[in-house]
């Protein structure tokens, strides 16, 4: 029998390669010194790269469904590595960037994210909060490796040939990793495992197919869940390392170390939300990371110390990863796991309109008007209205077949 662990692992290390893509603001600075072009138009290979994430994330889920986990990681994968690579070749053409890392990296970046989450949910039924987590704490870590490593590259050897480097390194971990995953035994479940009665609870009898959770409003509610907290952290992470080195008047390298602490609390936040959503509810969860960020947003352009800085990025990104850490889980919960894949890989398509609202309303608005101040000061208002959605949101309502399975006596209404 296959160890689920060893399946665990390999997840977290294919996200850690695919989160390279949060380092992605190392790059604006030098690209736009040798190449001219503005900040916008650099923010804008983020913005596609994450946008196609979030549909190819439903494709893939979808697909995953019909061939098994292992293609589609395999193929997301070499897609993934080959996009980047190809980003090498972008001279003086920034269509070209945008069709390698945006379009390519984006597809296989989609491909390759569902399937850690789609699988381990099946293998760990007895902890879905904490494994919906760990599965995707790795990808929020990855700018912790990439972006000293990114910079250091890019003063020695140049930013295009970065690229390259990049490329074949995440093309070789992604496949390796994407090779272990695959999914249990239709019924599996830990042996002498049960669900409490506490789970029991807030889980579902029916394993709803993608049709009949769409159906659902609390579909969309979670949806627009992911969307606006998403849109709020990703903005950050988009304009990091300039966002630092303007507030807290550092250099860029003393700037992508702290992208690269910052990152941790993007890491560390998907696997400590997750975690708490099992104790306080997933609902409580979300009410505590949208107030906590109408603060950290207010108060941002008011802070020059790097340390408090640092600090503030940390606590943004811990709960921009916990709603990726939290929202398998709660899809899980309110829909079953059979058909998490496809049912939460739609979901992510709310990633990628986040993508093009986040980074470039920051990027738009810091040009505009030359600081980050207006901006940062939007998005605390978006969190604060934001608190009522999960206030709101309930359990679907269970079919007439879960209501029988439960009260197995009830004759139905005729």
């Amino acid at each position: 029998m296959t160890n689920r662990w060893t399946i665990a692992i390999a997840g977290v290390v294919l996200q850690v390669a695919l989160g390279a893509v949060y380092a992605w603001s190392v790059f604006r600075t030098p690209l736009t010194k040798q190449f001219g072009w503005s900040i916008s138009e650099v923010t804008l290979t983020f913005t596609i790269s994450i946008f196609v994430l979030g549909i190819a994330a439903f494709v893939g889920g979808l697909w995953l469904n019909r061939v098994g986990p292992r293609v589609v990681a395999l193929t997301g994968g070499f897609l993934y590595g080959f996009g980047v690579f190809l980003a090498s070749f972008s001279d003086h053409k920034l269509w070209w960037l945008y069709l390698s890392y945006g379009v390519i990296g984006g597809i296989g970046l989609g491909f390759s994210y569902i399937v850690p989450v789609a699988v381990l949910v099946k293998w760990f039924p007895d902890r879905r909060g904490l494994i919906t987590g760990i599965a995707v704490g790795g990808f929020g870590a990855g700018a912790l490796l990439t972006a000293p490593v990114a910079t250091r590259l890019i003063q020695s050897v140049g930013v295009l040939q970065t690229f390259a480097y990049l490329g074949i390194a995440f093309l070789v971990v992604t496949v390796a990793a994407g090779y272990f995953m695959q999914n249990p035994p239709q019924g599996w479940k830990p042996e002498g495992w049960a669900p409490t009665l506490s789970q029991a609870s807030q889980r579902s009898g029916h394993d709803y197919t993608l049709g009949e959770a769409l159906r659902t409003w609390q579909w969309w509610a979670l949806w627009l869940l992911l969307l606006l907290n998403t849109s709020a952290g990703i903005s950050v992470i988009s304009q990091e390392s300039p966002l630092f080195q303007e507030l807290a008047r550092v250099s860029a390298a003393a700037a992508a170390a702290m992208v690269g602490v910052a990152s941790i609390g993007n890491a560390f936040g998907r696997v400590f939300w997750a975690w708490a959503s099992d104790s306080i509810t997933r609902r409580a969860t979300f009410v505590v990371m949208f107030l906590g960020q109408t603060l950290l947003f207010w108060t941002l352009p008011s802070i020059n110390s790097a340390a408090v800085l640092t600090l503030s990025a940390f606590v943004i990104l811990m709960c921009y990863g916990g709603g990726f850490g939290t929202l398998p889980a709660f899809t899980a919960d309110y829909y079953g796991s059979r058909n998490v894949g496809p049912i939460y890989g739609l979901m992510l398509t709310a990633w990628g309109f986040a993508s093009a609202f986040g980074p470039l309303l920051i990027a738009h608005m810091r040009q505009a008007n030359g600081v980050y101040r207006g901006a940062l000061h939007a998005i605390a208002g978006v969190m604060l209205v934001s608190v009522v959605l999960p206030l709101i949101v309930s359990p679907p309502h269970r079919t007439e077949e879960a209501v029988r399975s439960t009260h197995p006596h009830r004759v139905p209404a005729a």
